[in-house]
């Protein structure tokens, strides 16, 4: 007699190689420790394999400066500013890796969501103990509604789960959580029990809240600074940004920063290229997150 578990694997072996249109559901999945893991998309084991999963119809912020091109359309959906959106992105990663800390149900046809991976990533619906993982983070104001739309096995359709996702989000704007709180300086919302506490002067903490199909985890520690929320999307002083704020722009890394900061004081940003180590393509990378 064939076991169960035979039959599963099988089934999962042939979803991988052609996509199958049927739903697969992992159960006793786990989250696998990996650099390239962010909100949205993270390695897992379900049994003896190894994937990696990307969520349906939503996109956590990027966590650094690797994708240059999403981040000033990212920072733009919760108006905040490119390092801001970073931050957003940061928390939201700590937000899954804490979410996913026990064991968890993955739903996939395996659909192919390689996007700028180098190896093979499927879509997939993540169900924790709180329910839709998604879900979570759209409704703690760390992902947005984005990307490719499926129907959830438990979904009437895509339609109505998007038009879910829709009212979380105006709940997140509303108390003004996560992303939709860092325009004012003020993303941390305490969980639906507790009063609002204050936010530190240096600090921002973006704390996950509970919603109907969530619920809160630990807070999520972040750093920023006064130059930061005063900054306009994607505008940044090259006199007086530090040397953080500086890395945060897609193309400088910490060595640049530094001899940017050497360089004042600037008559203007175009004057950038006069740093060593900024040519022609280098300028036009970063000259659109300065004043």
């Amino acid at each position: 007699m064939v076991s169960v578990a035979v039959l599963w694997t099988a089934a999962v072996d042939v979803g991988a190689r052609d996509g199958s249109k049927d739903w697969i559901v992992l159960n006793n999945c786990r989250l696998i420790a990996n650099p390239a893991n962010d909100g949205d998309s993270f390695h897992v084991s379900a049994g003896e394999r190894e994937y990696v999963f990307r969520l349906y119809m939503v996109d956590a912020p990027e966590t650094d400066e690797m994708t240059p091109a999403r981040l000033p359309e990212q920072a733009k959906y919760f108006s905040i500013t490119v390092p801001q959106a970073i931050e957003v992105g940061q928390a939201a990663k700590e937000f899954t890796r804490q979410k996913l800390s026990e064991p968890f149900t993955v739903t996939t046809r395996m659909a192919n969501a390689m996007g700028r991976s180098s190896g093979e990533r499927f879509y997939a619906f993540v169900q924790t103990k709180d329910g839709d993982l998604g879900e979570q983070l759209v409704a703690n104001g760390l992902a947005r509604i984005h990307g490719t739309t499926a129907t959830p096995p438990r979904a009437s359709s895509s339609a109505a789960e998007r038009e879910k996702l829709a009212q979380l989000e105006e709940e997140a704007k509303r108390r003004k959580i996560g992303g939709w709180g860092m325009s004012e300086g003020r993303p941390s919302v305490p969980s639906a029990t507790s009063p609002p506490s204050p936010i530190a002067s240096h600090s921002i903490s973006v704390t996950p809240t509970s919603s109907s199909s969530t619920a809160a985890v630990s807070p999520v520690e972040t750093k920023t600074s006064h130059a930061k929320e005063k900054t306009p999307l994607g505008k940044i002083d090259v006199n007086t940004a530090t040397e953080k704020e500086l890395t945060t722009v897609p193309g400088i890394g910490h060595v640049m920063a530094a001899r940017i900061i050497a360089a004042r004081p600037f008559r203007s940003a175009d004057d950038l290229k006069r740093v060593s180590g900024i040519g022609d393509k280098k300028y036009t990378q970063i000259r659109p997150y300065f004043q």
